[in-house]
């Protein structure tokens, strides 16, 4: 079934939440400019990190590395210590992605940074797999010694040699662990263990950088440029990984106020807290839960708000929450919350918000669970009446979880809103129900003007893959196009 609800005037809401000022529309052009603004940032961060590779190779030229190339040995070993240096710079560009570092986030998103990580492992990997095989067959011509036995005097005789095998070891366990095909077998909670070896393989790397050989020797300058690098990336995981969540969870300090059902197996989880006003506008990003509850506490939850908090005493007091649905054990659990159970947060992350807009037009298409992020960022992000469009799916009218709050924001907001709902039509790359596709209808049929809006989605993740195939289809650019994966 299709069902078309039309812009009505302001009505009373249904979801006993008080009614919230509109945001307020800025001029046009302003989606523009803030676009152009985080492509600039994008190529600040492009440029960044190739000159950090470039860099490391600097510091060795700059030593007077090339000069030294007189023999086949030197030219091995000349080639070793460049892919080690460009090797380690990899991977602390990684952390570095992976910390969660505010200006990141917000310029290319929470999910982007972890695919450039993604990507960056096995290049870095094949980098220090060389430093190390070259560095053994250069050492071992010099000596007339073979690779292996090479290798044996290095750990022997050479100090924090050992230390640098050791953390060759743990980069091959942490890239094998999150290849896709060998990750899907374990639990998100064992990969995520196994994953933090990269930190204990990064901490066993750095001795034998500066106790072995001339090229970081106490006093130079290229000792201390790498010294900075190394204490930032650690700096910076400590404080946005681990300091950061502690001191908002200690800001906000919420706990459960109650857990309301939405339909079966699905509940919204009220926290109440403080400084909840500090959390406003955040509509469509994500945070990462802990619900400090015996078994609970170790579990990360990455949900989104699926409302503007609600902020009614001094210092910020209300209360916020999230929609859940159970999905496995982890969430199932959640449905059994108790009232007072504190509360850990982290973030918020992502870009599933008003910060990508590049358009005074806004489409956002939802399914599932998917719909309540959107909930959210339709009441925070600015658009004029008749500039939104929201099309939720479902294969029944009790899949569109919140409907009646958002059919509320979009007669109050004059936005344009529809119910499709019903199996999928044949085939597997449509994203719309049955009759839909029957009648001939595509996404232009709802929105025809959606090359001239940004089109956020939201919905499980092989659904989401065909609404933006679609959209591409329809001439709407990638840019445009705003979808935040919460996958690992």
């Amino acid at each position: 079934m299709n069902t078309q609800l039309l812009p009505a005037s302001p009505a009373a809401s249904s979801s006993g939440r008080p009614e919230l000022s509109p945001p307020k529309i800025p001029a046009r052009g302003w989606f523009a400019r803030q676009y152009r603004r985080r492509m600039l940032r994008t190529d600040f961060l492009t440029v960044i990190s190739w000159a950090s590779v470039a860099a490391a190779i600097a510091l060795w030229l700059a030593d007077g590395g090339a000069t030294n190339i007189t023999s086949p040995a030197s030219l091995f070993t000349a080639a070793g210590i460049v892919a080690g240096l460009a090797g380690m710079d990899l991977v602390l560009l990684m952390l570095l992605l992976a910390a969660r570092i505010p200006f990141i986030d917000r310029t290319i998103g929470h999910d982007r940074a972890l695919e450039f990580h993604g990507k960056l492992g096995k290049p870095s990997l094949y980098l220090l797999l060389a430093h190390g095989l070259l560095l053994a067959v250069g050492y071992g011509m010099a000596e007339g010694l073979d690779p292996v036995s090479e290798s044996i005097n290095l750990w022997v005789q050479v100090p924090d040699m050992w230390l640098a095998f050791v953390s060759m070891a743990l980069f091959i366990a942490v890239v094998v662990t999150s290849l896709v095909a060998v990750r899907r077998r374990f639990p998100y909670e064992f990969w995520y263990v196994v994953h933090l070896l990269t930190y204990a393989a990064v901490a066993t790397s750095i001795p034998h950088q500066f106790s072995v050989g001339g090229l970081f020797a106490a006093g130079t300058w290229q000792r201390w440029y790498w010294l900075a690098i190394c204490i930032y990336t650690g700096s910076a995981l400590v404080y946005f990984r681990i300091l950061e969540p502690v001191l908002a969870t200690a800001r906000h300090q919420l706990t459960v106020a109650r857990v309301e059902a939405v339909a079966p197996g699905v509940v919204n989880i009220v926290m109440r807290g403080r400084k909840l006003d500090q959390l406003a506008g955040t509509g469509g990003r994500f945070f990462i839960w802990r619900f400090l509850a015996p078994g609970m506490w170790w579990h990360p939850h990455p949900f989104s708000l699926s409302a503007e908090p609600v902020v009614n005493g001094r210092d910020g007091q209300g209360t916020l929450r999230v929609t859940v649905r159970n999905l496995g054990d982890g969430s199932a659990q959640l449905l059994r919350l108790r009232k007072g159970t504190k509360v850990a947060l982290e973030g918020p992350y992502g870009l599933l918000s008003t910060a990508a807009r590049t358009k005074n037009k806004v489409v956002m298409i939802g399914a599932g669970i998917g719909i309540t992020p959107l909930r959210a960022l339709l009441e925070t992000t600015p658009f004029a009446p008749g500039e939104a469009t929201v099309l939720l799916r479902g294969h029944t009218d009790k899949e569109l979880y919140l409907g009646n709050e958002i059919l509320d924001l979009c007669q109050a907001r004059g936005a344009r809103l529809f119910h499709l709902t019903g199996p999928r039509g044949p085939g597997r790359s449509t994203w719309l129900p049955e009759d839909s596709v029957r009648n001939g209808y595509s996404l232009t049929s709802y929105v025809p003007d959606i090359r001239d809006a940004d089109v956020y989605v939201c919905g499980p993740a092989a659904w989401a893959a065909d609404v933006i195939a679609d959209a591409g289809k329809a001439g709407v650019p990638e840019e445009q196009i705003h979808h935040e994966r919460f996958d690992w």
